[in-house]
C-alpha cells in the first residue's frame, strides 16, 4: 500500500462505484471494494499473480505446424 490509510478507509474510498460499475449496479459496494483491493494488493506484491501476465517465449516454429518442409 503506497500510503498509510487504513483498510477501512481504502474500502470506503473504493466503494464509490465507477461509471461502468454503476451502470450494472452492486448489491454490496463495500464487499466488492474489499475484494478488488485484496486482489490489487496481491498483484502489487507479486507482479506475476495476475492472470495472463506471463508471456510465453516461443518461436513461430514452435507454435505452428509447417505445411511444407523447410528449404
Amino acid at each position: 500500500m503506497s500510503d498509510e490509510r487504513s483498510d477501512q478507509e481504502r474500502i470506503e474510498s473504493r466503494a464509490h462505484l465507477l461509471p461502468e460499475e454503476a451502470s450494472v449496479g452492486s448489491d454490496n459496494p463495500d464487499a466488492q471494494a474489499d475484494a478488488i483491493l485484496a486482489e490489487s494488493d496481491i498483484r502489487e506484491a507479486d507482479r506475476n499473480a495476475a492472470p495472463d501476465t506471463v508471456l510465453e517465449q516461443r518461436t513461430s516454429d514452435q507454435t505452428v505446424t509447417p505445411s511444407e518442409p523447410p528449404d
